[in-house]
């Protein structure tokens, strides 16, 4: 879902101080009124009027892909939780066998016995 323009939400802003209350405000521009009210908190407590962004995230694994590429190459069969074994023993990283297994699949990495 897009976030709302920045124009259309000074229209509501405009809105809102011209006297209109937040029920009234929020049927005219088809919003709800928690997001009218959230508006005027964010211009009030921070005087932003555009959406706010979120952070972009790095996986956890993102440090030590390589490293789990080369392993699962050298080694198509290992076992999640040598995997596991393996990387705290020898980078220090204490993560669960879920991260390890979301990695694989993100990596597009599969580890099978027969080739």
């Amino acid at each position: 879902m897009e976030p709302i323009a920045v124009e259309i939400r000074a229209e509501i802003l405009a809105a809102c101080d011209a006297g209109e209350g937040t029920r009234v405000v929020a049927v005219r521009f088809g919003v709800s009124e928690s997001w009218v009210r959230r508006v005027k908190q964010q211009r009030r407590e921070s005087n932003q009027l555009a959406p706010k962004t979120a952070a972009s995230r790095q996986p956890e694994w993102k440090e030590w892909a390589d490293w789990l590429v080369a392993k699962v190459t050298a080694r198509p069969d290992i076992y999640l939780r040598e995997l596991q074994a393996e990387l705290q023993a020898e980078r220090g990283e204490e993560v669960c066998l879920t991260t390890i297994c979301n990695a694989c699949r993100a990596l597009e990495l599969t580890r099978k016995k027969r080739r």
